[in-house]
């Protein structure tokens, strides 16, 4: 149960990490850059990769059983 808290708060914080660094970018729209040079240039960005990966890392933590006690 602790792995599963660990993992979930793990993927929250790469989430909320990676989806700033995201936000943040949205800056380069006003001076010039177009919305695919914008996702082209952010999918090239190890920070905001981090975003999807903690998405992820945070779905599994949730719907992946864990080992029942009987």
């Amino acid at each position: 149960m602790i792995t599963r808290i660990t993992f979930f708060l793990i993927g929250f914080g790469f989430s909320v990490i990676g989806f700033a660094f995201i936000i943040s970018y949205l800056n380069l729209i006003p001076l010039g850059y177009n919305f695919l040079e914008y996702v082209n240039f952010i999918s090239r960005k190890a920070e905001c990769l981090v975003g999807p990966i903690g998405l992820i890392i945070t779905f599994l933590s949730i719907f992946i059983p864990g080992r029942s006690k009987i």
